[in-house]
């Protein structure tokens, strides 16, 4: 009887894991440079709706962007990692990315539904392919 440990097979969609950490590593990325212009820049933002008035303090959005920012590029070098914490946080970001698209499908509908197919892909590879993402081999640098 042989005791050689025979390989995890592996399909494409490890592929698509890398992927999803590119996506949260982008995102952070332009959620820490979206923060730093919100922290930077005026602090006051208004709009003017139906003849009213709005103004909004910019300092805690700015705040918020950054921690979740740092959080999605934190969760990106743990997917890299094959680390299974960023599996989960991964899987619960895409989760509220595609929500938030819900709600947004009036105002830009056609970019939410293919936000929302790429969460839903996203989410696939994640649960569904996890595992081989761990027993893959790391790839040549």
């Amino acid at each position: 009887m042989s005791t050689v440990p025979h390989p995890a097979a592996t399909s494409g969609w490890t592929n698509w894991i890398r992927f999803a950490g590119v996506i949260l590593l982008v995102n952070g990325i332009f959620s820490v440079v979206v923060a730093l212009a919100a922290l930077v820049g005026s602090n006051t933002y208004y709009a003017v709706v139906e003849g009213d008035l709005l103004l909004f303090d910019t300092t805690g959005w700015g705040w918020w962007n950054m921690v979740l920012g740092i959080f999605l590029i934190a969760t990106a070098f743990g997917l890299f990692a094959s680390a299974t914490w960023a599996q989960v946080v991964g899987v619960v970001l895409a989760v509220l990315s595609a929500v938030v698209q819900l709600l947004l499908v009036p105002v830009q509908p056609w970019w939410s539904l293919i936000v929302i197919s790429i969460d839903v892909l996203i989410i696939y590879a994640l649960v569904a392919h996890g595992h081989e993402h761990r027993a893959a081999p790391a790839p040549p640098r």
